[in-house]
């Protein structure tokens, strides 16, 4: 199955000269999302991992299923104030500014072996922030993993860890 099929391109999203590729027809389509999760479970199985810590937002629908596809836990990353208890931040640079993540403090175990899971990677800030935050906490990062790869942005540059794409779109 071609899953670049089951998502739409929108253009001037949300700027003019952006083309937004929107996962929501993918995840309307049960076989094409049992097969991105099957196809990206297969890979980051063979890494070995004992937990999944998926990007707000769209990366935490991705990485649950994806933990319970290959039997390891999950993690939450979101944004400052939206995880009770004590947490572990991380501020990071964007393309345009700053952001904060965040995971709670026992979501990681020093020398746990992870994997980090976004829908997308585009300029590469949250996911190598989420990087800088998974070592924070002690975690052994064994690779990355996206659903779509914008390659023409190098976001892929700026992470120090093994990258998996599943799409890549070059423009």
């Amino acid at each position: 199955m071609d899953l670049k099929e089951h998502i739409r391109a929108i253009p001037d999203f949300p700027k003019p000269g952006v083309m937004f590729y929107d996962i929501s027809t993918l995840l309307m389509h049960g076989p094409a999302w049992a097969g991105t999760i099957d196809r990206l479970g297969e890979e980051i199985k063979k890494a070995g991992p004992e937990r999944l810590l998926g990007i707000e937002s769209r990366g935490l629908m991705v990485a649950a299923a994806l933990a319970h596809r290959i039997g390891c836990g999950f993690a939450m990353v979101r944004k400052k104030n939206k995880l009770p208890g004590p947490v572990v931040s991380h501020k990071y640079a964007l393309e345009y500014g700053e952001d904060i993540i965040e995971m709670q403090a026992d979501a990681v175990k020093a020398g746990q072996k992870v994997v980090i899971v976004d829908d997308l990677l585009a300029t590469g800030g949250t996911l190598a922030g989420t990087l800088a935050l998974a070592r924070k906490l002690g975690a052994e990062v064994l690779m990355t993993a996206v659903m779509i790869e914008l390659i023409f942005l190098k976001g892929r540059e700026r992470i120090d860890a093994p990258v998996f794409s599943l799409l890549q779109y070059e423009s």
